[in-house]
């Protein structure tokens, strides 16, 4: 089983040791919360809920010197469709980091997360994953890289497995809509990927989304679609659904 890291909890605790919350009475609120239900969970182009709905929700605390800390989860289906866990209805992630801007227009974002999938795990790996990501932004374009510091997603030995994305999130003016492009290389290292590449059963591949949101009083509709490239028969699952087939997703989400 991947070992736990303790980095996103003794981090909760240097948040909240620093005397960082803005006293300014006009500024936003530190906390915020968000919900959304979603047509089809996709997770780097790949679903997490067989095709089926998802409602998801996630709570964010933020100082003023760009230090956050939050959860967010959801329900997913993946690992007992694919007979690998028991219970496994539940996706919940931990993270902090910290968020800035520099010079104009340029933002930066450095922070750890851990994907933790409270089960039974009746046979493979734990797939409970810590990564450590950095991503750099320039108005509407970011790229962001996430490394794995434990076995990524079920996957044995497979410490410092990447997932590079890069996306583009243009607001059209005055209008509410946002529309936005990603794609996204998902690189699995180690022996145990090796041996899978090697007996035609490649564990990284990539994938690509293109998606249109319009914010409606707080209230935000968004389609995309989606598709996962150079797939391997390993992403077929035990009632022979591609996890990364073409789709369309829709979604409707609120902020508070």
């Amino acid at each position: 089983m991947p070992q736990k890291t303790t980095l996103p909890f003794l981090a909760l605790g240097a948040l909240f040791s620093l005397p960082a919350w803005a006293d300014d009475a006009a500024a936003p609120s530190p906390l915020t919360a968000n919900v959304s239900i979603v047509s089809d969970y996709l997770f780097r182009g790949l679903s997490r809920t067989n095709g089926y709905p998802a409602v998801q929700g996630g709570v964010d605390l933020a100082a003023s010197n760009g230090i956050y800390v939050g959860v967010w989860g959801s329900n997913i289906s993946w690992l007992a469709d694919q007979g690998t866990a028991k219970g496994s209805s539940l996706e919940l992630d931990p993270y902090v980091g910290i968020k800035n801007s520099f010079f104009t227009d340029f933002t930066y974002d450095f922070g750890v997360m851990r994907y933790h999938y409270p089960a039974n795990y009746t046979a493979g790996v734990a797939a409970d994953t810590d990564e450590i990501h950095v991503a750099l932004g320039y108005q509407w374009l970011s790229v962001k890289y996430s490394y794995a510091l434990s076995n990524a997603f079920g996957i044995a030995d497979s410490k410092g497995t990447h997932y590079t994305d890069i996306s583009v999130n243009y607001p059209v003016t005055d209008s509410g809509f946002t529309l936005g492009a990603h794609y996204g290389v998902q690189t699995y290292q180690g022996v145990t990927a090796s041996n899978m590449k090697a007996a035609g059963m490649d564990p990284s591949y990539s994938d690509a989304k293109m998606y249109l949101t319009k914010d409606m009083n707080g209230f935000v509709l968004g389609v995309a679609y989606s598709r996962a490239f150079k797939l391997s028969n390993n992403y077929i699952n035990s009632m022979g659904n591609n996890l990364g087939r073409s789709k369309w997703v829709f979604s409707l989400s609120r902020t508070f």
